[in-house]
């Protein structure tokens, strides 16, 4: 039995990477259909948080319910963390008010902000009953700033010494504390006014003298941010400037929190991860959404293609006559609209990567243009002679592959131009460049690629 309990634990971790294997997940619900919560807290005692997460994202809501009510007081505020937005309401809504109000406090200020700003308002007061007065009013103060700020992203609990303190002083401190956060990497230093004068990092401070002055210990390129300052340019300067935590100061300069690098690295992950959706047309969906909500979300942008075919079908009726005389031109025009959508993708997909990671600015987008141009002249070319050749040996006609290639090297080029230029024009413009660069650069290609090929052969064949 115990070797049974082992090869399951270390199947947990190891099957597909760090997915929970199907063997362990078997075990689980076995416990769950047999009431055996022993059982069942043996077996979830060895997983990660993020792993019981996945775990209730997997099964049923039947099977989710009885699982949570089962596993009872162990569950944990982390998993409450890790799970997808949308289960999580389902799953407060399903824990008994006791365990719920246990988890809630053993999870830090900015994770309880995460928790609450997403839920419905009978959830969110579900959550804030649970917490001690103090802490209900510092989550509720962080609620108060604008979504995706600074404000939003922090968390209140920050380890601060006054600037005049020695080493021994900032560890005689943090020894004696008990509220210290679970992880932290600086002591930041503060004057009489609340104002922050630098960080000094834990390895320093046990590395130094007990008598040596903090001040001493400032580690070089010290920044604070505004509670009301953008998640997303937070994220972009702990990235930039390989930053591990901040502190974040309100409008009198006073600090009032802290961001830490892996909060900072949710919000780039967050941010990559919804720019792949958008690409994608289907918003901020996921594998929880119920059917309704998905459609929902697909249905826009599935008509937006609608419209974006009607056009290029427009373009296509106005060569019936040519399309009629050779019906060749109708076997092959598939090609060149599709060569060119693709190439047009690719661009896209590096001008939104390079315009969301502040690479692509004013002072390089035209470089950046003119390669993109350049590359599709270059890859027009190569395909153009293989497709002329394919011309010439399928059809018997060396016009039709001189046609074909000319028509493959001007679709590919304008390709190259809308899909490095639409996403820099809608970004001048306010508009997200994920949301709708796809749509516009998807028409682009179309319509030029037929225009091109069916133009071409009107002139060159009839």
């Amino acid at each position: 039995m115990v070797e049974e309990e082992t090869q399951i634990e270390d199947e947990a971790e190891h099957e597909d990477g760090y997915a929970l294997s199907a063997k362990a997940l078997s075990a689980i619900l076995y416990a769950v259909d047999t009431g055996d919560r022993a059982k069942l807290i043996e077996l979830m005692e060895p997983l990660h948080a993020a792993d019981i997460a996945d775990l209730l994202e997997q099964v049923n809501a039947f099977d989710r319910r009885r699982l949570i009510l089962l596993y009872g007081a162990e569950f944990d505020g982390e998993i409450l963390s890790e799970l997808d937005e949308g289960i999580r309401d389902e799953v407060i809504h399903v824990l008994r008010p006791d365990v719920l109000a246990e988890a809630v406090r053993d999870m830090e200020s900015d994770d309880v902000v995460d928790l609450v700003e997403d839920l419905d308002e009978e959830a969110q007061e579900a959550i804030l009953a649970t917490l001690e007065d103090a802490d209900r009013v510092a989550v509720q103060q962080s609620l108060s700033y604008p979504e995706y700020s600074a404000g939003r992203l922090m968390q209140r609990e920050v380890v601060m010494a006054p600037e005049h303190w020695s080493v021994g002083q900032a560890i005689d401190f943090m020894r004696k504390s008990e509220s210290l956060p679970d992880d932290f990497y600086h002591v930041v230093l503060i004057d009489p006014k609340m104002h922050a004068v630098g960080h000094v990092t834990l390895g320093k401070i046990l590395g130094a003298p007990r008598a040596q002055p903090l001040t001493e210990l400032l580690e070089p390129g010290f920044r604070t941010f505004r509670v009301d300052e953008s998640e997303t340019d937070v994220a972009y300067a702990f990235n930039q400037y390989h930053m591990i935590a901040a502190p974040v100061v309100d409008a009198d300069d006073r600090v009032v929190g802290v961001i830490t690098i892996d909060d900072a690295m949710n919000v780039l992950d967050e941010e990559h991860e919804e720019d792949i959706m958008r690409l994608a047309g289907v918003g901020e969906g996921s594998l929880a959404d119920r059917v309704m909500d998905t459609v929902k979300q697909r249905i826009p942008w599935l008509a937006v293609n609608l419209v974006t075919a009607i056009l290029a079908s427009l373009v296509i009726a106005q060569f019936e006559d040519t399309i009629a005389e050779f019906v060749a031109l109708a076997v092959l025009m598939p090609i060149v609209a599709s060569m060119g959508g693709n190439a047009g993708t690719q661009a896209l997909t590096v001008a939104v990567r390079a315009i969301a990671t502040r690479d692509l600015t004013g002072a390089n987008v035209w470089r950046v243009i003119r390669r993109e141009v350049l590359v599709g002249l270059a890859n027009g070319i190569v395909f153009a002679v293989i497709m002329g050749v394919v011309g010439i040996l399928w059809f018997g006609s060396p016009a039709l592959g001189a046609v074909i290639g000319a028509a493959m090297v001007i679709n590919l080029v304008i390709a190259g131009l809308a899909g490095i230029g639409i996403p820099v024009v809608l970004e001048r413009l306010g508009v997200d460049p994920a949301l709708a660069s796809g749509a516009f650069v998807t028409t682009v290609t179309d319509v030029v690629g037929f225009f091109a090929f069916l133009g071409l052969a009107g002139v060159v064949l009839l």
